[in-house]
């Protein structure tokens, strides 16, 4: 590669075209120019800065004495980068080598990179091994430890690998032998250790004296089948006094069989191990198809497989680090949910797999470490009980505990869930090289056709001489009568050769072939043997030189052996896929979805709170107050919702604002709440007007809205999915008109619809027509004058369904009649309930029909649909909560309101003597609440 120019700018940066040794030498050669003592680097006085540059200078000087000493010294001319090297001895001037420290420093720093990548820290690509794992498995192969032999002190092999290949120390191979025996390091183990070989909460193994090993069968098929066929080369060891392997012949690529980890000088590496049969399998999608996408290879290897298991969440970072070599993927590990006691309803989450490299026991120990701190909720107990069949972390939760918040924040909090950086770097052609799959797959399969080539012309060479042996003992076999005359004639065994060689034109290893025969084996039968061995041998040739003719060939025989070790050592995938956009947690998925009281004043202050914050009470008490409100200022709404539900705010001016509702500050009773402007973007004076709690928005659900002025419209709930925090436009509105009431709706529904004078009308859905969201709607009732709208509520379609036709009872009875029911609370604080069956369903711009009987100082608050939820006496299980304009809320049975006619005066729910009129009411389902004691003494 050739500099550019900015490198003989900046000599720094002439170290070496691969930028990861750049990378690796950069920072510190400028920390070696910047310092002050650098004109003395290489006085005497800096011995170990001196000695890595002292052996290289004193091997380029080939005249220096013996007792010279080494001094450096500044040119004249003030060049700080350029040294000279002066022999003096006697006070002779002696020879001069001008040198630049930063090349010395270049040369020095390089040979040790270069010694740490290829010797050490990275793995080859080819066979996917680091140095000290292919030295020990040929230690252990030279040896004689195969699978089928007894095994032997690992100790033995340590020593073995140290005192002929690896001379390091007996630590660092005995670690490695021991990852390789490990079932939870290594997806597919090639050692078979006996004894102590620590575990997975990080135990030591035991010492090599005690613990023994041979060579797993795996092994044996997948990297030593070849070995002494010539398919690879054999090096010199370290003293040069036998050979070891620069490589072994291995038949799958291992890199991704078993991943690698290592850390070099400017680089490291971190490979995720994989399923065998998945590492086939793509394997042969390859040799079928060389131009194959990254997404047709991820088909059949959709991604790592640990050797612990656990969960993979999301393809995204598993398919950057396939297409880059760089990428992140998340791991959790697999739990249960268990029931302890189905009395209590105590359950206890079961951890039965965690994260490749998690250590189990500082797992266990962080956990306790959480709850002890109080960070870590609803954890009661948490135990080890892994034992031999498998692992077994026990965490008994509190009573009333949500298992899945507890899991999500053991997620967030602990190494159950952690992240594998993958970053594929390998040894390819003496460089390390950052690699996606298809790069390492198409390099394995390079050297594997290679492999593949000298195996065959290894037996090929030998198939054709020992065919040209026995072709020469058929010709002994077929001249027997004279080959033994001239042996009988002949002075010794070379005038016996020369005379075969001359009699018949033998070579000289053919002549030596039939010497060699005993008598034993001139009979007919061993000719015929001769003969056969003659014949396999040519058919052997045969398929070997037609093995070597294509690189089809080559490559059906690599597929056929790929498949062989699939059928004999393929296991099931341990980890599993989760189909998710990525594992990250949010803060939704530490909050309980749990039920919430949302209280809204005219103000817009607005609060959380819990649904035991108003106990239940009798009809007609004082109520509860909820709390200190501004001056001036009374409560506009009151409703039920969950904690993950997406909160629709519509205001005044036709504009929906959307926020979580876990989002909204939680408060006391008596807390005057937060104001909506520091959650929602209002506009000035701008007020919200109704609150809409949405779990999921489905396609066949609508939002039903109703004006003051009586403008109704449908607008699907899709449309408001995505909502900016500024907001969107809801409805169009005309001048002076405001949007007052938004109900959730489908198709099937009905609408009951209700005026502050008492009117009703009934009305289907499907007959509301459905407009976008910038449209203004059509009339909704005929409105008398000073009259106005009051509220509306939905018909359940099920509810609608199951109404049976019921006759008209005279205006001082009905109790006895059965659900639904429209249950209408007036301003005073009065109520009843009036059976559904007693109104009829009309088209919209009607007058309607009279629901309520009012007298001239009070008018309708709310009207609500209920029965929908029953007890088995068929009486109402919901509850109704009034609110008072001075924020008094009072909560009471829906089935302690009595039934009347529609032309009735109703009964006193709420007194009201000095808290002014009803402001709002909202309906509650008994599921929605736990049971609770009813109360029936007033609390203020």
């Amino acid at each position: 590669m050739k500099p550019s120019p900015l490198h003989f700018q900046n000599p720094n940066l002439l170290l070496c075209p691969n930028p990861f040794y750049s990378m690796a030498f950069s920072s510190a050669f400028r920390f070696l120019r910047l310092s002050p003592s650098y004109p003395r680097l290489l006085s005497p006085a800096h011995p170990r800065l001196l000695s890595p540059f002292q052996h290289r200078l004193i091997s380029a000087r080939a005249l220096r004495p013996p007792a010279a000493a080494a001094r450096a010294v500044r040119r004249s001319d003030g060049n700080d980068s350029v040294t000279a090297i002066t022999d003096s001895g006697n006070g002779s001037e002696g020879r001069v080598v001008p040198t630049e420290l930063h090349k010395e420093a270049t040369e020095a720093y390089m040979s040790y990179a270069m010694s740490v990548l290829l010797g050490r820290a990275l793995p080859d690509v080819r066979d996917g091994l680091k140095p000290v794992h292919r030295r020990i498995l040929f230690a252990m192969h030279e040896l004689g430890l195969s699978s089928k032999k007894p095994f032997k002190k690992c100790a033995r092999v340590v020593g073995e690998v140290l005192g002929k290949f690896h001379p390091h120390g007996d630590t660092a191979v005995y670690d490695s032998l021991v990852r390789m025996a490990q079932d939870f390091s290594l997806r597919s183990p090639l050692i078979q250790g006996h004894g102590n070989f620590g575990s997975i909460d990080a135990d030591p193994p035991a010492a090599m004296r005690y613990t023994e090993c041979r060579l797993d069968d795996l092994t044996e098929a997948l990297l030593l089948a070849d070995l002494e066929q010539d398919t690879v080369d054999f090096v010199p060891n370290f003293d040069n006094s036998q050979k070891e392997p620069s490589l072994l012949p291995a038949r799958l690529p291992t890199l991704l069989l078993n991943g690698s980890s290592g850390i070099a000088v400017g680089m490291a590496t971190n490979i995720p191990p994989h399923n065998l049969a998945e590492v086939v399998d793509v394997l042969r999608v390859l040799i079928h198809n060389p131009e194959a996408t990254l997404q047709e290879l991820l088909e059949y290897m959709p991604g790592p497989d640990f050797p612990t298991g656990g969960l993979i969440m999301g393809n995204l970072g598993i398919l950057e680090a396939y297409r880059t070599g760089r990428g992140r993927v998340v791991i959790r590990g697999k739990t249960d949910i268990e029931l302890l006691d189905s009395k209590t309803k105590r359950t206890a989450i079961i951890i039965k797999e965690i994260p490749y490299q998690t250590n189990k026991a500082s797992l266990v120990e962080k956990i306790a470490e959480l709850v002890e701190n109080k960070s870590l909720d609803g954890i009661s107990d948490i135990r080890d009980e892994s034992d031999r069949s498998g692992m077994r972390i026990v965490i008994e939760l509190k009573r009333g505990s949500d298992p899945s918040i507890v899991l999500n924040n053991l997620y967030r909090l602990t190494s159950l869930q952690s992240t594998f950086s993958c970053n594929m770097v390998g040894i390819l052609n003496g460089q390390p090289k950052q690699m996606g799959l298809k790069e390492l797959l198409q390099a394995f399969l390079e050297f594997r056709c290679s492999v593949v080539e000298r195996r065959a012309l290894f037996k090929l060479s030998q198939a054709r001489g020992r065919r040209h042996i026995v072709e020469g003992i058929l010709i002994g076999f077929d001249n027997l009568d004279e080959v033994i005359r001239i042996i009988r004639e002949a002075s010794s065994n070379s005038a016996a050769t020369v005379g075969l060689r001359n009699a018949f034109g033998l070579s000289e290893k053919q002549a030596e072939a039939v010497l060699d025969i005993s008598l034993r084996r001139l009979t007919l039968r061993e000719s015929g043997n001769f003969f056969a061995e003659s014949k396999s041998l040519m058919e052997q040739i045969s398929k070997l030189e037609e093995l070597l003719s294509s690189r089809k060939n080559i490559l059906e025989l690599i597929e056929e052996e790929a498949i062989e070790l699939k059928n004999k050592f393929a296991n099931p995938r341990r980890s599993m896929l989760e189909d998710t956009d990525n594992g990250q947690l949010e803060d939704i998925d530490v909050i309980p979805n749990e039920d919430m009281l949302l209280a809204l004043s005219e103000k817009g202050y607005l609060k959380r709170m819990k649904p035991s914050t108003f106990n239940l009470q009798n009809r007609g008490t004082v109520g509860k107050s909820v709390g200190k409100l501004r001056v001036n200022d009374s409560m506009s709404d009151f409703i039920v919702c969950r904690a993950h539900d997406h909160v629709l705010y519509f205001s005044d001016k036709g504009t929906v604002y959307s926020a979580r509702a876990y989002k909204i500050p939680e408060c006391s009773r008596t807390a005057a709440g937060t104001p909506l402007v520091h959650i929602l973007s209002l506009s000035d004076g701008e007020r919200i007007t109704s609150i809409i709690p949405v779990s999921e928005f489905v396609e066949d659900q609508f939002l039903l809205m109703l004006t003051m002025q009586g403008y109704i419209k449908r607008v699907s709930l899709n449309l408001f999915s995505s909502i900016r925090s500024t907001g969107i436009i809801a409805i169009q509105l005309v001048p002076g008109d405001e949007l007052k009431w938004v109900r959730l709706c489908t198709n099937d529904d009905f609408v009951a619809m209700a005026s502050h004078g008492g009117m009703v009308m009934l009305c289907q859905c499907s007959k509301i027509r459905t407009l976008s969201r910038n449209t203004r709607g059509s009339l909704a009732m005929r409105l008398k004058n000073g009259d106005s709208m009051a509220s509306v509520d939905i018909i359940p379609a099920a509810m609608w369904n199951n109404l049976e036709t019921l006759s008209k009872y005279p205006d001082n009875s009905g109790k006895g009649q059965k659900g639904p029911w429209l249950l209408f609370v007036s301003e005073n604080g009065h109520g009843k309930r009036v059976p559904l069956s007693s109104f009829r369903v009309s088209s919209l711009n009607r007058v309607g029909l009279v629901g309520y009987k009012f007298s001239a100082e009070d008018r309708l608050a709310a009207v609500f649909v209920v029965g929908f939820s029953q007890a088995e006496d068929g009486e109402s299980d919901e509850q109704v909560v009034l609110v008072s304009q001075s924020g008094t809320v009072n909560r009471i049975k829906v089935r302690d309101i009595s039934v009347q006619s529609r032309f009735a005066r109703g009964v006193i729910l709420m007194r009201l003597d000095h808290a002014g009129k009803i402001q709002s009411a909202s309906l509650i389902s008994a599921t929605d609440c736990e049971p609770e004691e009813v109360r029936a003494t007033a609390q203020g």
